[in-house]
């Protein structure tokens, strides 16, 4: 079984994502849960890593909606 990313592993590995055009710009990011399946870590881990990027400016969090890149994903 493989080893979960750390957190700055996670952060570093959705910024690239994000960067490939992966998650373009105004895209919707997977739910926390399909994340936190697809890296192997909690779903609260996700929304910690999340919570870090929605500080940088990289995503919005739109209530009952999601977390979306935003347009112009600041650093």
């Amino acid at each position: 079984m493989p080893i979960p990313p750390t957190m700055d592993e996670l952060l570093e590995d959705l910024l690239a994502r994000i960067e490939r055009k992966e998650f373009p710009p105004g895209s919707q990011l997977p739910s926390g849960q399909k994340l936190a399946d697809q890296y192997g870590v909690s779903p609260a881990t996700i929304q910690r890593a999340t919570a870090r990027l929605r500080q940088r400016g990289i995503l919005i969090g739109r209530p009952g909606r999601g977390v979306f890149v935003a347009e112009k994903p600041g650093r």
